[in-house]
């Protein structure tokens, strides 16, 4: 039984005043009146629960705003793009004039079941994060799959500013090369300036340092090497160094996947390129307190390489001469073969690299076999180089 209907209850039947039934259930006399009032008004109705909600609320949003927050959604995800409640409000004071806060965005969607739960995440603060303090300072790259109507596998490349997050350049490729990313990074360079450092994967266009020293530096290394930029690389199977980039081609590749399939890979560039354009302008990241990437990226001053000139690339390799007499060494990504004598075939040797600087070891014996500096414009190095 509930309070009011025993306080009518001991009012009505038992014929005991307001004051008396007030003091025993601790109650005020008047709302004692009022609710015996209520009853003889409404009989049994009175005794139901009584909705709390304000009968007035003068900052609540109009019909037409709850409309327009429900079209920016559907808009937004049709298009690929972040729907989230944040994104809505800047795209409704941007565009509209109109400020609303994202938790009523959040409530109005959850009220008309536009909301899905997630799955329990990895709380974020468990995360440790990290982000360079100016632009240029470091530059992230990193490059997907892509899939055209025809069934055909692409490649995507990406420079992504570690500041600001701004997409640098995204362009796609029938298959990302050693050269295509020395293309794309000068490319880029050009455009926005030379960074302080840049990191990326392990992944063979990017670093021979897993290569057992055969290789020694790949194009793109040795570009670094020449401009002063230092190379910084994550651990393997370490992905999460490399989250920026990571995260922005997830986000691209919902916006492709939101696309009629491109045909080519002219049409897959203009999709990447429209799709770049909104997310460096158009696109507020929450994690730029949601700012755009362009508006940080051209917030503050750019850096760039803190040193100039080349440092020494040093490396040491176990090898055997072959049937001819030579010996082959990787420099630059390209292969040059070293002439050491018919009369030493077969014999295991160790190479000292100090770049150009090439030192030819016997090594059971110590002997030194031949000392040189490499011409990087000759296949073969002659013994006796005119």
């Amino acid at each position: 039984m509930s309070k009011v209907r025993l306080v009518v209850t001991a009012v009505v039947v038992e014929g005991r005043t307001h004051a008396e039934v007030a003091a025993d259930y601790g109650l005020s006399r008047s709302w004692v009146t009022k609710l015996v009032a209520r009853w003889r008004v409404e009989g049994e109705a009175a005794f139901e629960p009584r909705s709390r909600r304000p009968r007035r609320s003068p900052a609540a949003i109009g019909d037409e705003v709850v409309e327009l927050i429900v079209n920016l959604r559907a808009e937004l995800d049709r298009e690929g793009l972040d729907a989230g409640p944040h994104t809505i409000c800047w795209h409704l004071q941007h565009r509209h004039g109109i400020v609303v806060s994202p938790s009523t965005v959040w409530r109005r969607l959850t009220e008309l079941g536009l909301v899905e739960p997630n799955a329990k995440k990895r709380p974020k603060s468990s995360y440790v994060r990290f982000a360079a303090d100016l632009p240029n300072e470091m530059w992230q790259s990193d490059f997907t799959h892509w899939r055209l109507v025809t069934g055909a596998e692409v490649e995507i490349i990406t420079w992504l500013d570690d500041h600001s997050r701004f997409a640098l350049s995204v362009t796609a490729h029938r298959r990302i090369t050693g050269p295509i990313v020395v293309d794309t990074f000068n490319q880029t360079s050009c455009e926005h300036g030379f960074p302080a450092s840049v990191l990326t994967d392990n992944a063979m266009v990017y670093t021979t340092r897993f290569s057992g020293g055969r290789g020694g530096r790949n194009a793109f290394e040795t570009r670094l090497a020449d401009l002063g930029v230092i190379q910084k690389h994550s651990a393997p199977n370490h992905p999460t160094t490399c989250g920026k980039v990571e995260r922005f081609q997830q986000t691209l590749k919902k916006y492709l996947t939101a696309q009629p399939t491109a045909n080519s890979l002219n049409e897959l560039q203009a999709l990447i390129d429209e799709f770049t354009g909104t997310y460096n302008n158009h696109r507020p990241h929450r994690s730029l307190d949601r700012a755009t990437p362009t508006a940080v990226y051209n917030r503050l001053p750019k850096t760039g390489p803190q040193h100039n000139g080349a440092d020494t690339h040093f490396r040491v390799r176990h090898d055997r001469v072959d049937t001819t007499g030579s010996v082959t060494l990787r420099h630059n990504s390209r292969l040059h073969h070293i002439g050491i004598g018919r009369a030493h075939k077969h014999t295991p040797i160790t190479l000292l690299v100090a770049d150009l600087d090439i030192r030819i070891i016997a090594t059971q014996t110590g002997e030194l076999l031949r000392h040189l500096t490499l011409d990087p414009t000759r296949d073969y190095q002659p013994q006796n180089p005119p």
